[in-house]
């Protein structure tokens, strides 16, 4: 099994639109396992992660990078926030932090054992979006395996 990752500086985001995403595949599915979310700003911001199940317009596709450069390509894909057109929101996974509201204010969240499986389908995804009031800019990452 390979594993990738990608990283951004998000915009704002809200509580339709995801502030960083990854998108399954057709022919592969991912196993979620680490998502780090870092303030930029001094100003406070509720998050939680949610599973994503049609794609809206997705923001700017970020860069898989292959933690062992061996492996073949990422099928799935990371995104950075989505904008104008939020997609449809499933499952709330009941991930929930509230980044204080100092720059660099941040958690970790990681996903042991079997991990959170993304769906098998280039529509279905996990994000991570505003639960409750205004979105700030966030340094994010995310870990994933294939």
């Amino acid at each position: 099994m390979a594993r990738y990752s990608a990283g951004c500086l998000t915009n704002a985001g809200s509580t339709t639109l995801p502030i960083i995403s990854l998108y399954g595949a057709a022919a592969a599915t991912g196993k979620l396992r680490e998502i780090g979310l870092f303030n930029t700003t001094d100003t406070a911001v509720a998050l939680k992660l949610v599973r994503i199940t049609t794609a809206g317009t997705k923001g700017a596709a970020l860069t898989n990078a292959k933690q062992d450069p061996d492996t073949p390509a990422a099928s799935c894909a990371a995104f950075n926030t989505h904008s104008s057109t939020g997609p449809t929101t499933g499952d709330d996974l009941g991930y929930r932090c509230v980044l204080g509201a100092a720059k660099g204010s941040g958690v970790v969240w990681t996903f042991p054992g079997d991990g959170i499986h993304v769906a098998l389908s280039a529509t279905g995804a996990i994000g991570v979006i505003v639960e409750n009031g205004t979105g700030q800019a966030v340094q994010a990452y995310i870990v994933w395996d294939e």
